[in-house]
C-alpha cells in the first residue's frame, strides 16, 4: 500500500513538472520568436496596447 501511494505522488509531481516544463518553453519560443521577427524587420521593440489608457508600450519581457 504504501508503494502505491509512493508512486501516486511521484506520477503527480512529475505531471506538474512536465506542465510547468511546457509553459516556460512556450513562452521562451515566443521570445525568441519575436526577437527574430524583429530583428528581420529591423525594429527595436514590440509595441503593446494599455487597455486601461490606450498608449502603446514597449512589451516587457
Amino acid at each position: 500500500m504504501p508503494q502505491i501511494i509512493f508512486f501516486a505522488v511521484v506520477g503527480i509531481a512529475a505531471y506538474f513538472g512536465y506542465r510547468s516544463f511546457i509553459r516556460e518553453a512556450e513562452r521562451v519560443t515566443a521570445k525568441v520568436r519575436r526577437a527574430e521577427k524583429q530583428t528581420a524587420n529591423g525594429t527595436m521593440g514590440t509595441l503593446v496596447k494599455d487597455p486601461k489608457t490606450g498608449e502603446y508600450r514597449l512589451a516587457k519581457d
